[in-house]
């Protein structure tokens, strides 16, 4: 629910602010979707452009009506519903539209994603293990998967942005927007995901950040989360100002 304003308050701003315009960024006509670029084209366009992630807990801030989740739901539905039998089926559907988001052609100088291909990994495959859902040899399977795709394919991200929640906060906002696949979602699967998060993002105890994290705390109502996400401009649009950490 929060990361529609993000990315409509993102948008404005960089049509004010800052170049990024399709029509003021070459390079994209013709370019075939699954054509990875080259090193050094790889590190010119580091030089223009950037990719936020933005993370979280279910019903943390987010929205779950990105494009590449559209035909997604009910397959959601499904795993919740009966995780030991769909849990593999969907994450490696998330993984392959995670990984056409991160190498899909880019206009806009900062392109905002929900989650990316290394939650997907760290925080919901490895869930779906921990707590037996899933077997070793499926989580076997999609771990050389990912690990394969992270040392051949440019998946990298330029900043994560953390929408840090209690699960209680998710479970209550969840029950709120009543999405007939998240009735079954209990709250012990709600706080398995949100220390998964912890572990990966804010302890660094779990698996490598493949960025710096900005961590917002997103408990808060509508109107005060707005009002962080304007105080966070620069640190989240401007790549200068990521440097200094999180």
């Amino acid at each position: 629910l929060l990361l529609r304003p993000l990315r409509s308050w993102a948008f404005r701003v960089l049509r004010r602010d800052g170049p990024g315009s399709p029509a003021s960024c070459p390079g994209s006509q013709g370019a075939q979707r699954w054509a990875w670029p080259r090193d050094k084209d790889r590190e010119n366009e580091k030089e223009k452009k950037s990719v936020v992630c933005v993370e979280g807990n279910i019903a943390s801030g987010k929205t779950t009506c990105l494009e590449f989740f559209s035909n997604s739901t009910d397959i959601e539905g499904l795993m919740y519903q009966d995780a030991c039998r769909w849990g593999f089926t969907l994450q490696t559907y998330v993984q392959l539209t995670m990984l056409d988001q991160h190498t899909r052609p880019q206009t806009l100088p900062v392109r905002l994603m929900e989650r990316s291909i290394y939650s997907a990994r760290y925080v919901f495959v490895e869930n779906l293990y921990r707590s037996g859902k899933m077997p070793k040899v499926d989580y076997v399977v999609l771990s050389e998967w990912f690990d394969w795709i992270v040392r051949n394919i440019d998946v990298s991200i330029d900043l994560i942005v953390y929408l840090r929640t209690t699960p209680e906060t998710c479970y209550q906002r969840l029950k709120m927007r009543c999405r007939e696949e998240e009735k079954v979602i209990p709250l012990e699967y709600l706080d398995a995901i949100h220390h998964l998060y912890e572990e990966w993002l804010i302890k660094g105890s779990l698996f490598p950040v493949a960025a710096p994290v900005l961590v917002i705390e997103a408990d808060h109502n509508m109107q005060k989360m707005l009002e962080l996400f304007e105080q966070n401009r620069h640190r989240i649009l401007t790549l200068e100002n990521r440097k200094l950490g999180p």
